[in-house]
């Protein structure tokens, strides 16, 4: 199975801002969170073969906290989505242009300057291809953000037609799929994140 999970809780976003690929690192809560993820998947006798993160280091320790692995492979497709000049946005204060993708991610197309989200999907895409050769031999975890996320979860479901864009992923949340007759399964989301 690959178990895909959004980092834990950082302080911008507690203060509801756009972080894009700027450093923050977890704070306490999302330190909690991690932990908490980590404890269900034990539960249910998850362990992982390999561990693969974006290069940012609230995903990195968000990785290391749930799998208990120091061999923790990054890579740039798993970083969060390129939110250009918006970075830093808060997102109660968003530009009219800002408002109106938010508002219609499938019709409206990223503001300029923003990575499109085709591009998001492509790369988590081909992320998830090269490691179908290593789906077979153990459990694996990869740690990512809200946005990039999405677009692993718009490839590995073809016929959502764009629904995961608008949908709500919490800090710490997982989804698992499972490579089965050489192709990934529709992910199922394992409410670990928000759980007490």
């Amino acid at each position: 199975m690959i178990y895909i999970v959004r980092h834990g809780q950082t302080n911008m976003n507690k203060a509801h801002v756009m972080q894009g690929r700027s450093e923050h690192p977890l704070n306490g809560e999302g330190e909690r969170q991690a932990m908490e993820a980590g404890r269900k998947l034990r539960e249910r006798g998850i362990s992982f073969s390999r561990v693969y993160s974006s290069p940012l280091g609230r995903a990195v320790a968000t990785a290391r906290i749930i799998s208990g692995a120091e061999d923790i492979k990054t890579d740039e497709r798993l970083i969060e989505m390129d939110y250009g000049p918006y970075e830093g946005t808060k997102l109660e204060n968003l530009p009219p242009e800002l408002l109106n993708f938010f508002k219609d991610f499938v019709n409206t197309p990223a503001p300029e300057g923003m990575e499109p989200l085709a591009a998001v999907t492509a790369r988590m895409g081909s992320f998830l291809e090269d490691i179908k050769p290593l789906a077979l031999e153990g459990d694996i975890l990869i740690a990512t953000h809200a946005l990039a996320m999405k677009g692993a979860l718009e490839y590995l479901t073809p016929d959502s037609r764009g629904g995961y864009w608008s949908k709500y992923i919490g800090n710490c949340a997982v989804y698992a799929t499972e490579l089965k007759d050489g192709e990934y399964t529709v992910p199922v989301e394992m409410a670990f994140g928000e759980m007490p």
